[in-house]
């Protein structure tokens, strides 16, 4: 990152990515301990279980596993920074849509803090962005 402020902003958020992981991994974690093997399969989890037991493996809505081609990077700031705020948007609207999922009022307040944070690392990688894009109109980009 070109520009000290902007990669100090880009240093808070993802501290903060880690600890939402952690947040998310510590849900699930509640949500499951106490299932029985056939409450997981009622749930749609038996494949998990079969594979996984309870353990904490990441992966998506439909079982996909969490890969690092998720994370999409160009090497250029601008582009990188307006992925990075794409998938902010992104995960702003999946925690929606969980919360919609859900009638759980527990789960409804932490999948909310999380929705409120996403909307806070998009404007924050905003500034991010405004910052690089000013100093690389000034030429001092290179």
């Amino acid at each position: 990152m070109p520009n000290e402020r902007a990669k100090a902003l880009l240093t808070d958020i993802g501290t903060e990515e880690l600890g939402h992981l952690e947040v998310i991994a510590t849900l699930v974690h509640k949500l499951v301990k106490d299932a029985t093997p056939m409450e997981m399969r009622e749930a749609g989890l038996g494949s998990h279980y079969a594979d996984h037991d309870k353990a904490l493996f990441y992966t998506d809505a439909s079982g996909v596993p969490w890969t690092a081609t998720y994370i999409q990077a160009k090497g250029d700031p601008i582009a990188d920074l307006a992925e990075d705020i794409a998938a902010e948007e992104k995960a702003r609207a999946t925690y929606q849509w969980l919360i919609n999922l859900t009638d759980d009022p527990d789960v409804i307040e932490v999948l909310k803090f999380l929705r409120e944070r996403e909307i806070v690392h998009s404007q924050r990688f905003r500034e991010a962005l405004y910052l690089v894009e000013e100093q690389y109109n000034t030429r001092q980009f290179f």
